[in-house]
């Protein structure tokens, strides 16, 4: 399959922190027939062995994880409306009146506040804390509602898949269901060494999943392809831009939680500039990712991130350039050829 089929068929499915069982099924099923070993852990991360060309000298694991953000049911008030929490970091402007898909039934669902017009100046001023919104339902009394749905329900968007402009892709979960494709099509094709592919859970609540893959799996070497944060906005100042769909596969040299191996940032900016693929580098550094915990798992692991530059990311409408996600497939699979060498 075509990286965009994966990823319209990978968004389309629910994943929220935790509750990720629809993408681990898609991906198993998609898998298995290619997979020499294939391991689900206590953690719910599948960790698959695809057999190469060759055996590499150091044990090599690209990892990529199956979460999106989402919300989770915390209390239900007497008129029979939701109240929750987020599951990752979600912006709560953003989340206004969009649609949501509720509880293990899936039920349509809203994000609600109170009128306009019941608004005072002060609070026409600030951003709405989460704790002034609520999910609606349709029911009219908390016993109605908990005849649909129950506390510790998890709610995901309800977002279409849509190719628009020149090239360009609108969805939810983009974050990280671009790396999760891209694992699929090397799994699909032989690899020029063996390797161990690590489809982790729970990214979004603080690198939860990927250390057991970690321990499982012991890495020398772990590649992790990720989405991460453009800023290509007119209201930013340029150097704040920190990358941009469009401009290729984003090589960030650091984030919040690691500083990636030097060796591998210049082997994997190197064969982009041999190879002409595009490429560019992530100038802001910012958020996690599961490298942190890759590195710090056994003796320690050398990581690096080749990403996907997405706007309003952790959002319903994650923004990402169709083109940029072949370039990202086109650098993982030569850097595998250069642990071949």
């Amino acid at each position: 399959m075509s990286i965009i089929a994966l990823l319209r068929e990978l968004c389309t499915l629910d994943g929220v922190s935790g509750m990720e069982a629809e993408v681990r099924d898609y991906i198993i099923k998609k898998a298995k027939p290619h997979a020499e070993e294939l391991q689900v852990d206590p953690l719910g991360n599948v960790l698959v062995l695809r057999k190469g060309k060759k055996r590499p000298e150091k044990r090599v694991m690209l990892c990529a994880h199956m979460d999106e953000v989402g919300f989770i049911i915390k209390d239900i008030s007497p008129e029979g409306l939701l109240k929750f929490s987020a599951l990752g970091g979600i912006d709560r402007r953003v989340i206004l009146g969009k649609r949501l898909k509720v509880g293990p039934k899936k039920l349509p669902g809203v994000l609600s506040i109170k009128a306009y017009h019941l608004v005072d100046k002060e609070e026409e001023k600030v951003s709405p804390k989460i704790d002034d919104l609520f999910i609606d339902i349709g029911a009219q009394s908390r016993e109605e509602a908990e005849k649909l749905v129950s506390i510790g329900d998890i709610c995901s968007f309800d977002s279409d898949f849509v190719e628009f402009g020149n090239g360009f892709v609108k969805a939810k979960a983009i974050d990280d269901r671009i790396g999760c494709a891209v694992m699929l099509r090397l799994i699909e094709e032989e690899p020029a060494v063996d390797t161990w592919f690590a489809f982790v859970t729970q990214e979004e609540l603080g690198l939860r999943g990927s250390p057991g893959a970690a321990f499982a799996i012991h890495p020398e070497i772990a590649l992790i392809l990720e989405s991460t944060t453009a800023a290509d906005l007119p209201s930013v100042e340029g150097h704040r831009k920190s990358c941009s769909p469009g401009k290729g596969a984003v090589l960030p040299f650091m984030d919040n939680s690691a500083i990636y191996d030097h060796a591998m940032f210049d082997d994997l900016r190197r064969i982009a500039i041999e190879k002409g693929i595009l490429w560019q580098y992530k100038t802001i550094v910012a958020g996690g990712t599961d490298a942190g915990s890759i590195q710090r798992s056994h003796e320690g692991v050398q990581v690096a991130v080749i990403a996907a530059a997405v706007r309003c990311i952790h959002s319903p409408i994650c923004i990402a350039y169709a083109p940029d996600f072949e370039e990202i497939l086109k650098l993982a699979r030569a850097y595998l050829e250069y642990l071949g060498e």
